[in-house]
């Protein structure tokens, strides 16, 4: 395929609104297809002095807050001199008759993403625990981060959070649901039943976990950026702490089609790795099972979208044919932990 052709991704028009910009330019504009369809579109892209990622949502099958980009560009700049490391931001392009959607443009870290467990290899289990203290402890920089100072204070609407994201992906199911779930109705109701109180409000990731972060290129146990903030948002920061601990559950395997590093049992337990954001955050961890529940059924409908995206053709690459395996998965993990296990 050449780098014209990229589904996504046309470079002359690319070219031209980058130079109306000003971003500057040097020698012939390339790309590569980094990450197809299981999120945003993401591309290595680069000229002949310069070097870029740039991210667009898919070409079909969109839960419309899991692909914000214009989101992820918005916390991305303001985060840009706090204590959680995150990319330079280069431009937020809303105009849709470039590349047919909207899309950003950041700089590129140089660094390691650790994916699968095959990345994992030549990490020592020393190395490996302090690289997961580094996850948590940045996840709770992020939790501390003032949003009056960082600018975000208009970024969302912290009240109601845990009433808003129930209801949320109830209706995105509905968008993207390939089949019915009798099942996924009873958990539905059942963490509506069961909202709590919100804990505090702070800025959420909303999908922390290690391959959504870039790791030192010699030393795994600094995090050179944090990425993949599409689903950012003020709200419970509870919940993300829950979000990071339901992708340890195996099944996530199937979603992103290989061994995940974040699944592999040289990882932290769900219950070890919680407990380690309570003593690093001072946060104690009320109401956690419907936290986790609440985890469990945005992690359902999320993998139900790339299979829904999976069936009509909108996915670029391999990987896609068993995620939506992993749907029934998620939602008996869900009402187990309704009954109080999270383990």
């Amino acid at each position: 395929m050449s780098d014209t052709e990229h589904r996504g991704l046309d470079l002359h028009k690319l070219r031209t609104y980058l130079n109306d910009s000003d971003v500057p330019l040097r020698g012939d504009l390339r790309a590569e297809l980094i990450s197809g369809g299981k999120s945003n579109l993401t591309y290595f892209l680069s000229d002949d002095a310069s070097r870029w990622v740039l991210r667009r949502p898919p070409t079909a099958g969109l839960t419309p807050s899991a692909h914000d980009v214009a989101r992820e560009y918005t916390i991305t700049s303001a985060l840009q001199n706090t204590d959680v490391p995150v990319a330079g931001t280069v431009v937020l392009c809303e105009d849709v008759s470039i590349l047919g959607a909207p899309f950003t443009l950041v700089e590129r870290i140089d660094g390691r993403v650790v994916r699968t467990t095959a990345d994992l290899v030549d990490v020592s289990d020393i190395d490996l625990d302090k690289c997961v203290d580094e996850l948590v402890r940045i996840l709770g920089a992020l939790h501390q981060v003032d949003i009056d100072t960082v600018g975000l204070r208009q970024f969302g609407r912290p009240d109601g959070y845990l009433t808003r994201q129930v209801a949320l992906w109830a209706k995105q199911w509905e968008r993207v649901k390939t089949r019915e779930s009798t099942d996924l109705s009873r958990l539905h109701t059942a963490v509506a039943d069961s909202i709590p109180q919100q804990s505090e409000a702070s800025i959420v990731h909303g999908d922390y976990r290690i391959d959504n972060t870039i790791l030192g290129l010699d030393d795994v146990g600094r995090v050179a950026a944090v990425v993949d903030w599409e689903l950012s948002t003020l709200g419970d920061p509870l919940s993300d702490v829950a979000t990071m601990c339901v992708y340890r559950n195996p099944s996530f395997d199937l979603v992103i089609g290989e061994p995940a590093a974040w699944t592999s049992n040289r990882m932290p337990s769900i219950d070890d790795l919680a407990q380690r954001y309570s003593l690093a955050s001072g946060r104690d961890l009320a109401h956690w099972n419907f936290y986790m529940a609440l985890a469990y059924l945005k992690l359902a409908v999320i993998a139900e979208g790339i299979h829904h995206r999976f069936l009509v053709g909108a996915t670029i690459g391999d990987g896609f044919d068993k995620a939506g395996e992993s749907v029934p998965e998620f939602i008996a993990a869900g009402l187990h932990a309704l009954k109080g296990s999270s383990s």
